[in-house]
């Protein structure tokens, strides 16, 4: 009788600990910057009685191939010396690495992007380092955007960080579509819209989750049954 009691007390614990593990994971997972990126951006938006924009994947797929084409060079971003991808690419380059038809491409309205050493939350990123002057502010309010897309990632895992934000004037049901309808593998790195998290954050998935809590029931069974 307390051998039963007691495995059933571990595996009710064990279940639950496994319950909170899976919904933290589910928190992590759309716990995204480049999410928070876009709402950053359209709480602005819709507070200056502008509309707020579609987040569209595929179009936030492309912004992070934007950054990836940088290279990790950060001296190359703004300035007068900044560069950018030829335009080209997003057909070229930018639509096949994501999976996007690029048939259904629509033209870029607008974009921002930055680059520092320093790792900066949403928030203070969208404030401090895209919003820079006049057109910054001209571009975030513009009539003409009707869907956004942002990407957030780091080089190598670490320095220097990127911010990307990507505005389009196409219908968002018909444009940036993907061909599988998800996105190809695009690590390192995040885009919103995604429902995915940055590379770099925890590797709990619900699978590993699940190996986790079996290999804990068999530690407690043979624990409860060598009592």
């Amino acid at each position: 009788m307390t051998k039963t009691m007691t495995m059933w007390f571990l595996l009710v614990s064990l279940s639950f600990i496994y319950a909170v593990a899976t919904a933290n994971t589910q928190i992590k997972i759309t716990n995204n910057p480049a999410d928070k990126l876009v709402a950053a951006i359209n709480e602005n938006r819709t507070a200056h009685k502008v509309s707020a924009l579609t987040d569209n994947p595929g179009l936030a797929c492309i912004a992070l191939q934007y950054i990836k084409a940088y290279q990790g060079e950060c001296d190359a971003v703004g300035g007068s010396d900044g560069k950018k991808p030829p335009e080209s690419h997003f057909a070229e380059v930018f639509a096949p690495n994501c999976g996007v038809e690029a048939s259904t491409l629509a033209p870029i309205t607008g974009r921002f992007l930055a680059c520092q050493t320093k790792y900066v939350h949403a928030p203070e990123a969208f404030s401090d380092i895209l919003i820079r002057n006049q057109k910054s502010i001209d571009i975030l309010y513009s009539k003409n955007h009707t869907q956004v897309g942002a990407a957030v990632t780091g080089t190598d895992g670490g320095s220097p960080y990127f911010w990307c934000v990507l505005f389009s004037s196409g219908k968002p049901n018909n444009t940036f579509t993907f061909e599988s309808g998800v996105a190809k593998i695009t690590k390192p790195g995040c885009f919103s819209g995604a429902n995915d998290e940055c590379s770099g954050a925890s590797d709990w998935s619900p699978l590993n989750g699940m190996w986790v809590f079996v290999t804990s029931v068999l530690i407690a069974m043979g624990f409860a049954l060598s009592l």
